[in-house]
Formats: C-alpha cells, structure tokens, sequence
C-alpha cells in the first residue's frame, strides 16, 4: 500500500448518483476524465482483466476465436447499412487530413460481416464464431452512473456464421450457455429476459440483466410460470374482438372543461352515469401526438391512441421507433400549425395518414374491433361516446408503448401476473439473421454450388459495465466487496501496531504467499492508524482481511471474511496453508 498507486477518498465525489460510481471513486479503482470518459486506475484494471479473462476463457471453450477490429472504421461500410445514417448524434465522426470521413466504432457488426466475407466462401467454412474484446464509443447525450453509462466502454462482441437457421440455433444455443456460464463465474444475481432486437434487426432475443435498483432496465417476471422480459418486449393480453351488430350508434356531447382523463370521467359519471358500473378511465381512449425527428434530419408526427388508465412509456416507444429517433410531445407551437387537431379533445376523426391533419394514428392492441370508448370529438368542449374500433374508426397499424403495470396478466400462461423490477442490462444475444449479410453481400456457395446468403447472430457483453454491476450487486455500507473470481487481489494484508515484529511477520506471511501463488495487497504503512486501515480494506472490498497486530503474542493472525463479517484466529505458522486452502478452494 505504501507503494500501491491508489488514493482513496473520505467522501463521495460529487457527480455520482449510484453507490457503484462513489465507491469506485473513493476506493480508487476509476479516475474520471471528462464526462462519461474514465481512466482505469491500476485496481480497477485488475477488476476489468479479470472480467475479461473470465470471458475469454469461456468464449475459446465453447469454440470461438478471438480477433480485434481498429477502433477508427472508415464510413463506407456503414453508409452500406444505413446506419452512418441512423446512428445520428449517437457516434463520434471525424475526417482525416485529406476530408475523408470515419468514426469511431460505436459497434462492429459491419467489420465482422466484411472480414468473413473476404476470406470465407464456402459452406465448408462454417459454422464460424470470432470475437472480439474491444473499446467502443458513442456519444451518450446522458453519460451517467460512472462506467454503466458511459461514452467509452469495454465490450466483448461476438458473431457467428452459418449456412441456415437450424445452424443459427445451434450457435445462438451455444452462446447463451456460454453466456450462463460466464455470468455464474462472475459473481452476481442476474435474471434472463426477453428483449427487442431494435436496431440490430433479427428475431429472437434475450437480455442477461444485472439485478440492481439503480438499473435503467426494468423487466418483469410472472408469479405463476417462468416468463421473464423487458418491459419494452412484454406483449399485451388482447381481448377478443366483439360483434358490433346491435351496439349503439355513436354520439357527440358537450364536455365542457374537460382536458384531462379525470375531469372528464368525472363528468361522465355526473351526467352520463352507466347503469353497470361508474365510469373508468379504462373507458377513455385518449390521443397523445408526437414529433419526430429522424437522423437524416426528417421531422414528422406520430399519434398514439391507448386506453385512458395508461401512459406512454418513454423507453417503449424509443425502442419502437429505433435507433436516432428522437421525440417529444406536440407543443403549443405544434398544436397552432395543425389546426385540426383540438388540444385536450383530439380523437380519431383528425387521426390517420388519410385524415386531413395526414398524421399516422398508431393504436395500442388492446383497442380491438367492436371495444366502445369514449374519446375527443375534435372539437373543444366536445367527446364522442360508444365510439366503436373497427366501425367508427381503424387505425393505421398497432404499436406496444403502453406501461406495463404490476398485477398486469402473464401474456405466456395467461394465468399469472406480472411484477416488475430493475436491472442493469449485461449482455444481450441476437439473432441476427441476414440482415447485414444482405446488405454487404455475404454470400457462399452451399454443397450443391449455389450461392446462398450467410445468416448471422450477434452476441454481447459489457466487461466494463461489469465492474460496476459487480460493485452495485455486491457492496455494503462499508464499501466495495468483490467476489473472489473478480476481486483485485485475493487477500488483504493489514499490520497495525508500531512494533517492528508485527511488520516483519506480516512480510513475512506476504511473501509466504505471493510464493504460493496467492495475490496480496499488503497495508504496509508504518505511520497510517489502524482505524484508516481498517476503513481502507473495507472501502477496497478484497475477499479476505488478514489483520497482523495484538493477536502476534499469543501465536495468532485473524482472517475475517469480508463479505460475511465472519472472523476466526488462525496460528501465525498456519496461517499461510490456511489462506492458500482457502483461495485456492473459491
């Protein structure tokens, strides 16, 4: 320690919002340098490494092959799959002295596709799955949380290859139990979901989430059977249609001062009180219209329509829409150019690409034909009730954005209900499909001569991200407390005391185990107090604290596990064999 560069801190820095980014600070594990952008300290580069290896290790056992693309990639690849410009402000652009454009690799998708395609051409070469562990960049508008969210992270990406989709399941199999594997050695609680492709395209696809409370994500599981996704791919339980044969026509009435949900259900059940039951704002279908804009610089208008006892979710419809789309609500200049549309009483009549206000009315599924609501008539003052779907009015299409809320049905066994919670997503696997292939040409000839389009799957892990989730999933009041797989060193060695014997004994059972194979971070400050050591090994979290001092007379060291409390005094001449059993035996 007297030599260790590390400078730990008393207080919390005073950027960091999540007990991940204080202790890494304060324990001097990370640095940072600008926002979103950090320096790895020697510490927290040991954490990192051994992530790393962890999934290096488990990616060449399941056959994979490691490889590294440059992190500075020139434009034109992806140019050819849209995505130069699709990522918009998301990724870093440059020119070189002579004006031609780069980036900075946001992600590899197009590196990966190209490299197979120059040297593979043959289905004899496949199935194929490289990798790479590598620093990304993408220009976060919201770098936050330290190293979960920032505008440089360390990904390990991976890809495979194969002639068809069966050759896809069996590698995507194979990832994900890869994937299993890594995340069991790596210490922490994690829950698998389903997931939106998004912007990566293809089919099939699952999150490997970090349980944490300060997770960004939030999924949900059922009480009943094992569904498990995140939120943004839950798919609602849609009613049945109803026959709309005998339902009654569809009427305007004056609703004066009624803008929000609530006025408005409390007028109806003042003056159009139901003979069943008072009126909800599950009844209602309100109209939310949105701008937006797209990356090639496009601006255009969005309405939802969904039950009136729902929001939007924010985080949905970002997936929805996809990568580079940014959006807001209409606001009143908004309003005040499309002089159709009556803010606080919008409904379908103005909705819709065919409708004058020529606006792409997308409805929530659960809006199904022959479902009677009571919504906007277009007019201020004024709503439309027992306005029938599929009657009175369709939409241009369906779109899931809707909250999903605890007591929500299980969409899978339909007996169940949902309830939610919060992750910090780890890795996510894809089946990409040919989506990439196709877009630059991937081809090889199959065993009858014929050329046929490479399928692809995509598969990734944040070993960056990874340190935190660690640290968020495993730290107590006192600090950091890594698991042993991950952890810096393997034993913390603390001398207190001023004797000379305390010192010389631990140096002693230092170097007995650094021989051994051991990793030791040894506390060998001779004029720090034993209070401020003790708070630094907690603060650093090593698995096991060995405190040399008071205990050197009667023969004995203690050993006290860092993450249980638990102490036991162990005989300073077995105390070497003891800690060796014991970190080898992790």
């Amino acid at each position: 320690m007297s030599s260790l560069f590390v400078r730990t801190l008393r207080e919390d820095p005073a950027d960091a919002e999540v007990p991940s980014h204080k202790l890494l600070v304060r324990a001097g594990y990370i640095r940072r340098a600008a926002p979103g952008i950090y320096t790895w300290l020697p510490l927290g580069l040991r954490v990192l490494r051994r992530i790393e290896d962890i999934i290096r290790e488990e990616m060449d056992d399941m056959g994979a092959q490691e490889l590294i693309f440059p992190a500075l990639l020139p434009k034109e690849p992806y140019e050819a799959t849209g995505r130069w410009t699709d990522y918009g402000d998301g990724i870093f652009r440059l020119k070189d002295r002579k004006g031609v454009d780069y980036l900075l690799g946001p992600t590899h998708e197009e590196m990966f596709t190209l490299v197979v395609k120059d040297l593979y051409s043959s289905y004899k070469d496949l199935p194929l799955s490289i990798y790479q562990i590598q620093t990304k960049y993408r220009d976060e508008q919201r770098p936050r949380a330290g190293v979960l969210r920032g505008r440089e992270f360390v990904m390990k990406d991976s890809y495979s290859f194969d002639i068809d989709d069966a050759g896809l399941e069996v590698s995507y199999q194979a990832h994900r139990d890869a994937y299993v594997r890594i995340f069991d050695r790596l210490g922490f609680e994690y829950v698998i979901v389903k997931a939106m492709s998004g912007a990566m395209g293809g089919s099939k696809s699952e999150e490997f989430l970090a349980t944490a409370e300060v997770g960004e994500d939030t999924y949900v599981r059922c009480t009943t059977c094992d569904y498990a996704a995140n939120v943004e791919a839950v798919e609602s339980v849609v009613p049945a249609a109803v026959d709309y044969s005998d339902m009654a026509p569809a009427h305007a009435e004056q609703t004066p001062n009624t803008p929000t949900i609530d006025s408005l259900v409390a007028l109806l059940d003042e003056q159009f009180p139901r003979a069943d039951r008072p009126w909800s704002a599950a009844d209602t279908l309100k109209n939310i219209v949105f701008k937006l804009r797209y990356p090639d610089g496009t601006v255009d208008a969005l309405a939802i329509g969904l039950p009136g006892d729902r929001e939007v979710d924010v985080k949905r419809l970002e997936a929805s829409l996809g990568e580079g789309v940014d959006f807001e609500p209409f606001s009143e200049e908004d309003f005040v150019a499309r002089p159709t549309l009556a803010k606080g009483y919008i409904g379908p009549g103005s909705l819709g690409a065919d409708k004058p206000a020529q606006i792409r009315y997308l409805l929530d599924p659960r809006v199904v034909s022959g479902s009677a609501w009571v919504t906007g008539a277009d007019v201020s003052g004024s709503h439309v009730l027992d306005l029938v779907a599929g009657r009175d009015f369709v939409g241009d299409g369906f779109i899931e954005v809707a909250e999903v809320r605890d007591g929500d049905t299980c969409p899978s066994c339909r007996n169940g209900v949902l309830r939610s919670a919060r992750g910090i997503e780890m890795g996510h696997i894809f089946q990409l499909g040919r989506k990439y292939a196709d877009a630059l040409g991937l081809q090889v000839l199959d065993e009858n001569g014929k050329l046929v389009t490479v399928t692809m799957g995509s598969y990734g892990i944040g070993p960056s991200r990874a340190v935190a989730a660690i640290a968020e999933n495993t730290h107590d009041d006192m600090g950091l407390c890594w698991p042993r797989n991950v952890a810096p060193a393997d034993v913390h060695i603390v001398a207190t005391g001023k004797e000379a014997e305390v010192f010389e004994a631990a140096e002693a059972l230092s170097s007995a185990l650094v021989a051994r194979g051991v990793e030791v971070i040894y506390d060998d400050r001779p004029k720090v107090s034993p209070g401020v050591k003790f708070k630094d090994a907690e603060l650093l979290g090593l698995p096991t604290i060995v405190t040399v001092g008071r205990g050197l007379a009667q023969g004995v060291v203690e050993v006290r596990d860092r993450r249980s409390g638990e102490r036991i005094e162990v005989e300073v001449a077995q105390a070497a064999d003891h800690l060796t059993a014991l970190v080898q035996g992790a």
